[in-house]
This record gives C-alpha cells, structure tokens and sequence, in this order.
C-alpha cells in the first residue's frame, strides 16, 4: 500500500531549541511520519545553527527553506481591504517571495495532502485556498487579542485591541473556506470557531520520558519557571510574579530562590533581584528541575494552550498556575496542580507546597499519571493521524 505523501510546512526548524511552538511542530512531523512519507519546506524561521539544519535534515526529508520579506498594511484601502477581503492573507505583514510561492504551489500538486503548521505558515503565501490541505492553528490569533483586552488599559489601547480581534476574528471565520480541515489545541478554540466537523482537537502534550530523574528538592528551596522570556506572554507573567508574589514569599520562606530556565532569561531582559536566577538556555534541565520545590505558570495573556502545564506534569514536579495558564487542559485545582488568579492566592499557593512537600508529591503523582492517560504525544498521535485522514477522506474523487 502506498503511504500518502504529505507536504509539510512549518515556521520553525523542528530541531531548534526548545519552546513551546518548536516542540508540537517536532512531534506532529514524527506522528505524520507515521502515516505517510511527509516532506519538510521552512518558511519563515529565524536562523539557526548549521547543526540544526543537519539534525533536522536527517530526520526529515527538507525540500527547502525559505526567507520571508516584510511587508506591512499601509494606508487605507489597504487597511480596508485587510479587514474585509475574505482572501487577503497577509495579516502578519510577512511573505514569501512570489517565486517560492509559485514553487509551493507547483509543488503541492505532487503531494496527497499539505499540512501546515501554524496558521502564519500559510499566510506567508497570497494564495488564500489550499486544496487537500490541514492547518494546525496552535494559537488562535483573535484569542491572544481577547486575553489582552481582559487585562484592561487605557481606553485608546482596549479600541485598539477591539479593532484587532474583530479583524482578526473576521479572518478566522473564512478559514474553513480556506482549509479543508482545520486543527486547535482546545474545545474552547474549536468553539471559538464554530464547532464544524472539520475541526479537529490535537493538544499540546509532552514526550514521555523513558526513565526519569528522581525528584531531589534542595534547601534553601526553589521555585522554577521554564519558558523563552522574551516571548510577551512569558515575560510579563514572570514580572507579575515577582512584582507581585514574590515578596511574600520571601517573607515566609527565608532563603527561597527563583531559578529561571529558557532562552533570555539570562539576558537584558533579565530580572535585577539577587534572590533569582537567570540560568538562559539549558539543553537538559532535568537535574535542574528535579531540585525544585515546584514550578509556576503566572501567565495571564496568549493564545493556544501551555505546554508548560504537560511539561511539569511529565518531571512529577508540582505546579501552581493561573486559570489562564492551564486553560486547555482537564485539571482541576488541588488535584493535578493549584489554581490561584490573585498575587495573595498565588503566593499562598506556593508557601503551601514548600511547606507540606508530602502533599505537594501526591499532587504530582496524580498530575503525572493524568498525563500518561492525555498528554503524551503518543496519546495525542491518534488525533493527528484522525486529522489526516479526514482530509485525505474529504478529498476522495472531489473535483475542484
């Protein structure tokens, strides 16, 4: 039997370092491998390593690699038409150039299905219609806008961010014009467009470790957040936790450290305070995390949902996240992690595991073993390949 042959585009080399984005674009290209022979084109990504093309390459067969050109909407029958023509697709400012555009196209045509990975991965090209075609939306663009509206600011600055989630909005409501199935991390994003058979639920997951460290939490204790700090999300939650939380815990708990783990958190954007550590990037932090009491997820902004939650789970490390941060996963509030939406909350939250560590492990026994059941990329694998094989379905014999 003939395997499909799958064109699979993706923003990022699924290879680089670790972030969130970077981790689903590696683990969706292994599960398509699964089903069918995908073939890689990069569009679009920041530049990386040589080693990394060539740990990319001899995973994946790589076709090309292109650069996109900026162009941003000026003017405004441009800003009009950006708002109104249901075909523009230029709503990051970003394109490839036409002769890679043309070269996709042509492309395509040899291929059973086209996957792209990321809904700015297709619009980077002008064409508005894929044929046989999935793109995994991972981040639902209107509901970044949302979440910074919830944050409130100035009346100028909420107008604004009302006018973009209504373009943006906009946009999404033509993509299952545009795409013949469409992927999202969560029921909410999939409400959130409509709830069509075409849609599709894939979340974000973890890969599950073989063998695993054993948790080792050290004195004086540790807090950790792992994340690229200067993704806006990322930074701003971490700087309400310290502004906010962390004094008090540091009132509490003498001694207490904050480790921060990620790219840039040892850079200019690093926090001043002595009492937290910027470690940058780490290729393994496993003994890292494992000395730590617990992690946080203080995010209050984004889209998508927060690999950071199937991350902790998958080390047994005990969490304690915003609402918003675990938004996407089946959790519930002192059973898997704590929830806490308030500085006072938060802090309590995290005295309460350094000092009832028995409690704390039991917690993350009980989250580790929900993401056995949900949240491994082999659990999650079956939705991608459902994905899959629904447009391969809905594309039997359709004439176009």
């Amino acid at each position: 039997m003939n395997l499909p042959r799958i064109m699979y585009v993706c923003p990022c080399w699924p290879h680089d370092k670790s972030h969130g984005g970077q981790l689903r674009a590696l683990q969706i290209g292994r599960a398509l491998q699964q089903v069918g022979c995908p073939t890689l084109v990069v569009a679009g990504a920041h530049e990386v390593d040589q080693a990394v093309k060539e740990k990319t390459s001899a995973e994946f067969d790589l076709a090309r690699e292109m650069d996109v050109l900026t162009t941003p909407v000026r003017g405004l029958s441009a800003h009009l038409r950006a708002t109104l023509d249901q075909n523009f697709t230029n709503i990051h400012g970003l394109v490839v150039s036409r002769e890679n555009e043309a070269w996709l196209i042509e492309a395509q045509k040899e291929f059973d299905l086209v996957w792209f990975f990321k809904l700015r991965a297709a619009n980077f090209f002008r064409n508005a219609r894929w044929r046989r075609s999935v793109v995994d939306i991972d981040d639902l663009p209107s509901s970044m806008e949302r979440s910074v509206l919830r944050q409130g600011g100035s009346l100028g600055v909420r107008l604004k961010t009302e006018y973009r989630m209504a373009k943006l909005h906009r946009h999404e409501n033509y993509l299952g014009r545009r795409f013949d199935v469409l992927a999202v991390c969560s029921e909410a994003d999939r409400t959130a467009l409509g709830g069509q058979a075409c849609i599709h639920v894939i979340p974000n997951g973890f890969a599950l470790r073989r063998e695993t460290l054993p948790r080792n939490p050290i004195g004086p204790p540790r807090i950790g957040f792992m994340g690229l700090y200067s993704y806006q999300p990322n930074l701003e939650g971490v700087r309400w936790f310290i502004q906010r939380c962390w004094p008090q815990i540091k009132e509490k708990i003498p001694g207490v450290r904050l480790r921060l783990v990620g790219q840039d958190t040892n850079g200019p954007l690093a926090p001043k305070d002595p009492s937290v550590d910027g470690l940058g990037w780490v290729e393994d932090p496993e003994e890292e995390v494992a000395s730590w009491s617990l992690t946080i997820v203080p995010i209050g902004i984004g889209a998508g949902t927060r690999v950071k939650i199937a991350d902790a789970f998958s080390r047994k490390c005990p969490l304690v996240s915003t609402s918003f941060g675990a938004l996407g996963y089946d959790v519930r509030d002192g059973r898997e992690l704590l929830l806490a939406d308030n500085p006072r909350a938060f802090a309590a939250a995290c005295i309460s595991l350094i000092l009832d560590p028995v409690a704390a492990t039991a917690m993350a026994e009980r989250a580790y073993n929900a993401f056995l059941e949900k949240w491994t990329w082999d659990a999650i694998a079956p939705r991608i390949w459902a994905a899959a094989e629904d447009c391969l379905r809905r594309n039997f014999n359709r004439s176009y």
